[in-house]
């Protein structure tokens, strides 16, 4: 930490005045005397910028210099901190964010995929021109966990990151859970909620989370940022039966991530997991985050909170703005960006057990047949449950022993040749917590 010798205001820029932007300024307009008290400095906004100067966003800002564009904004004599709030990876946010650091600015950002697609690079360019980036509200909301990784964390070897980091999937998880109600009547429900966003793939199909996952696995493991080695699949193949199945052996279901470092390479999953009912992921409800993290000297720590909002993302960004008035100055993943080394990604995950659902024929010796298939896959069973015929066929629930998702795989391939499978298997990685 470098020594504050200057108690001038901290003059902010801020670029998208959407929800979490105005939730910014309403922080630093009603906290001022609060900030100043605990930053040894005053905090101000200077200028301001977005695409409608003329919406109604339900706050003073008559006292900001307005820009029509976020490059100059970014560029301003009498801004020290550019705080991008646009989105996008690509475009004016990475263009202004580059702008800003060249200009000699630091920068705070909730933009989880201008960190995903670019982070590597911006990271060398702020630490070659002695700035730095903050982004605590670009994963999980207003859950602390890049603080936590890259300081109160700092003395451990970090074995595992997880976490639930997409409330809008959460949400429809345990909303379909309680309410009875298929994936398409509840997607439709966020929809309209305004949960989702514009390009709904973002969240339900896991690329969201995804970013996520590989900014947290990158602080974590010590390398650059590698999104595009993160195995996503989304939440849209899982039935209303599957959660009601998985919660009867005991077990809910979660769009997961998990990152860990093992003999094979970085893995980073973003996918449908199952986890036991009675752990802390597993009783996570509504649109709430939780990421828990292991070290080989705390243990395992569980942080949960709000993952969105105006209330909860702003409260992170000011985390980093008040940082940066105090004078704290990181590397932005934790280590110097040009020591950071792309990773090997994982081939194959480690063995874990696996949630199986079948339509079985009501046939002699269906099970048998399906048994053999499974072993000479090399799956063992665990444990199995079927349910009562309808019509001609029954579901059959199987959780397996560990086992890889190739052996998995090789073993639905093989199924239809039984002739005593109808529809296609359904299978779900059961995660240990």
């Amino acid at each position: 930490m470098s020594a504050v010798s200057d108690t001038a205001p901290l003059r902010l820029g801020i670029a998208g005045l959407g929800t979490v932007g105005i939730g910014v300024v309403k922080i630093v307009q009603r906290h001022a005397d609060l900030l100043a008290a605990r930053a040894g400095r005053p905090v101000e906004i200077t200028a301001i910028t977005a695409r409608d100067r003329t919406k109604n966003r339900d706050a003073d800002l008559s006292s900001y210099a307005w820009e029509d564009d976020a490059v100059t904004l970014a560029k301003r004599d009498d801004i020290d901190v550019f705080v991008e709030l646009m989105g996008g990876h690509e475009g004016p946010a990475k263009d202004a964010t580059e702008a800003a650091l060249k200009a000699g600015k630091d920068v705070v950002t909730a933009n989880k995929a201008l960190l995903a697609h670019h982070g590597q690079a911006l990271a060398e360019l702020a630490e070659s021109l002695g700035r730095t980036i903050r982004y605590e509200a670009a994963v999980a909301g207003g859950i602390p966990v890049i603080k936590t990784l890259t300081e109160g964390l700092a003395g451990n070897g970090i074995r595992r990151v997880m976490g639930v980091m997409n409330g809008t999937c959460n949400y429809i998880l345990t909303r379909m859970e309680d309410a009875g109600l298929p994936y398409d009547t509840v997607f439709e429900e966020a929809r309209a909620l305004g949960y989702l966003e514009a390009d709904p793939n973002l969240d339900v199909g896991g690329i969201d989370a995804g970013h996520k996952l590989a900014i947290l696995a990158a602080i974590a493991f010590g390398t650059q940022v590698a999104f595009d080695d993160v195995t996503l699949e989304g939440i849209g193949r899982i039935s209303i039966d599957d959660i009601r199945r998985a919660g009867d052996m005991g077990y809910k279901i979660k769009l997961l991530g998990v990152a860990q470092m093992t003999g094979r390479g970085l893995e980073q999953r973003m996918t449908p997991c199952l986890v036991p009912a009675t752990s802390p992921l597993g009783q996570l409800t509504g649109g709430t985050n939780m990421t828990v993290l292991e070290g080989d000297s705390v243990g395992q720590i569980v942080l949960r909170g709000a993952g969105a909002g105006e209330g909860p993302t702003a409260s992170a960004v000011m985390g980093d703005v008040m940082d940066l008035a105090r004078g704290l100055r990181l590397p932005v993943f934790g280590q110097p960006a040009d020591k950071l080394e792309a990773p090997t990604p994982a081939v194959t995950a480690i063995p874990a057990p696996y949630y199986l659902r079948l339509q079985l024929s009501d046939k002699p010796g269906a099970l048998a047949k399906v048994a053999t298939v499974l072993g000479e896959a090399g799956v063992s069973i665990s444990r199995m449950r079927q349910y009562g015929h309808a019509d001609t066929s029954a579901p059959v629930l199987i959780v397996t022993h560990k086992t890889t998702r190739d052996a998995v795989d090789a073993a639905i391939d093989a199924l239809p040749a039984t002739r005593v499978v109808e529809g296609e298997p359904i299978a779900i990685r059961i995660e240990e917590v």
